[in-house]
């Protein structure tokens, strides 16, 4: 299969068509319960269409899908676009508190999987996967008792929701053409293929996680989900699993490097570990180089209103330290300035992204979509303002330095918590680092997870960075707190300031 083709305007399921065309017989989908091919997937998403069908679900409809990391996601995503309802995926531990708003923002017509919040909150029926997964299997081989009606390219697929400034998640309106187009021209830059055994950790709540789903398919791989588990059977579970590439968000790619390195045997054969959803440490990269030879360590940029934003070419993975690549083919990152002009290579301003992979804006939110997708006053085109800031090189390649809260002031010297971050890391025994702007109650301070003293930390940052970027204190914690989707959670160390001990 051609993993470098376009589908422009494409609806989801067409992805699961085309590569059950190219290879019915290949595996598709497998976890720690058994493994599917590519025919029973598309046998099985049609048994989900038709008894989604048969429960009232109709086009437009949304369905919460809230479940660990299970192969029947797979077929779920896919016959939820077969009938034209919208896929709203939910991670597993999502608390009450966010549950609510969802529940209220999204009126689902029917929720599958969830725990006890979700029983306890929800007015529409709840079916956990026992509940209704033999009727699909029994279905999975009859012709097609639905009639979805017209789907069109321009239909919403998937709402993803997102945590963001405000107590309540905002919905990303992800259409059909705008998902199939921002996985196609992934794929065309890394180049899933069908030999590869995709591992994914991540969850599908995450939409780094759900888009493994259609770039395993545009590449005819393997997708192997993994369930969270013990930490220390990471390193086993590639092993076995035959991955031959991984994505990862730095508590993940961190574990695996420390495995890794502490292993006897010789690490598995993992050819391309993927990055986004927050940077890889540079210490971290090396690490993973030296413990996976031959391994390229892809960085990558981008936000859930485009889906992906640049990619570094695998190939280049070892040039241009800092990069974070150049923009997806087919689209295009101009950096404006406050008044939304370009500016030229080389100067800092906020990343502003056009193209098809642009998404519709934010769900029942016309104010806040409206401030985020603002058309080009020139052509009219809409264009996303992601809020984060970067620069772009002479040969297009996108620097990013940091989200508008990650700017700042102090002591006359502007700077970003992302480069204090970058040397605190490089401090030996240094593990993860998160800085906190200055702010009522509290200087500019610097968390480690570390074995090292607060005054060893500070006395490095001294070594390595301008005394007004220097923090004044320096927390030290064993582990970090982490978000469900694995990065760390700022908001969570903030607290702890407030409350004096960390």
């Amino acid at each position: 299969m051609d993993g470098t083709r376009f589908l422009r305007s494409g609806l989801i399921h067409d992805l699961l068509d085309e590569a059950t065309k190219a290879r019915p017989d290949g595996g598709a989908v497998r976890d720690a319960h058994g493994a599917w091919s590519y025919r029973r997937v598309d046998e099985l998403s049609r048994g989900v269409a038709g008894w989604l069908a048969a429960a009232g679900v109709g086009p437009g409809d949304r369905v919460i899908v809230q479940l660990p990391n299970r192969r029947e996601t797979v077929p779920i995503v896919y016959g939820i676009s077969r009938l034209g309802a919208v896929f709203v995926p939910l991670h597993p531990e999502m608390k009450a508190f966010h549950l609510r708003s969802v529940l209220d923002d999204a009126e689902p017509t029917l929720i599958i999987g969830g725990g006890e919040a979700m029983h306890d909150l929800a007015t529409v029926p709840v079916f956990d996967l026992d509940d209704f997964w033999t009727e699909v299997e029994d279905m999975a081989g009859w012709p097609e008792v639905y009639e979805p009606g017209k789907i069109l390219p321009a239909d919403v697929a998937i709402l993803i929701y997102t945590s963001g400034s405000t107590a309540a998640p905002k919905g990303v309106i992800c259409p059909h053409a705008q998902v199939t187009f921002a996985a196609s021209a992934i794929n065309a830059v890394l180049g899933y293929r069908q030999d590869d055994v995709v591992f994914c950790r991540l969850p599908m709540s995450f939409d780094y996680g759900l888009y493994q789903i259609f770039l395993a398919a545009l590449g005819g791989a393997e997708l192997v989900l993994a369930e969270d588990g013990a930490d220390l059977t990471l390193l086993g579970q590639l092993r076995e699993s035959g991955a031959s590439v991984v994505p990862v968000v730095p508590s993940l790619g961190g574990m695996i490097a420390t495995l890794a390195r502490r292993a006897s045997e010789a690490a598995p054969k993992v050819r391309m570990f993927t990055n986004t959803g927050a940077a890889l440490p540079e210490a971290t990269i090396r690490s993973l180089r030296a413990c996976f030879p031959g391994a390229q360590v892809v960085r990558m940029y981008g936000i859930t209103e485009c889906k992906r934003v640049t990619i570094m070419e695998p190939e280049l993975d070892q040039e241009r330290p800092g990069a974070v690549g150049r923009p997806l083919p087919g689209t295009r990152v101009v950096i404006a300035d406050t008044a939304g002009r370009p500016l030229p290579a080389g100067e800092t301003g906020e990343i502003v992204v056009a193209g098809p992979h642009v998404m519709a804006g934010y769900w029942r939110d016309p104010e806040l979509t409206a401030r985020a997708y603002r058309p080009d006053q020139d052509t009219g085109e809409v264009r996303l303002h992601t809020g984060d800031y970067g620069r772009l090189d002479q040969d297009g390649y996108l620097y990013f330095e940091g989200r508008r809260d990650d700017m700042f002031k102090r002591k006359g010297t502007r700077m970003s918590t992302i480069e204090i971050e970058a040397a605190a890391m490089d401090i030996p025994g240094v593990r993860a680092a998160v800085v906190l702007p200055p702010a009522e109650g509290h200087d500019l301070v610097v968390f480690v997870e570390a074995d090292l003293t607060p005054h060893a930390v500070l006395d490095a940052l001294k070594q390595r960075l301008e005394p007004a970027k220097v923090p004044a204190s320096c927390r030290v914690l064993p582990r970090f707190p982490l978000t469900l989707n694995g990065k760390n959670e700022r908001k969570q160390m903030a607290l702890l300031l407030l409350g004096g001990d960390a």
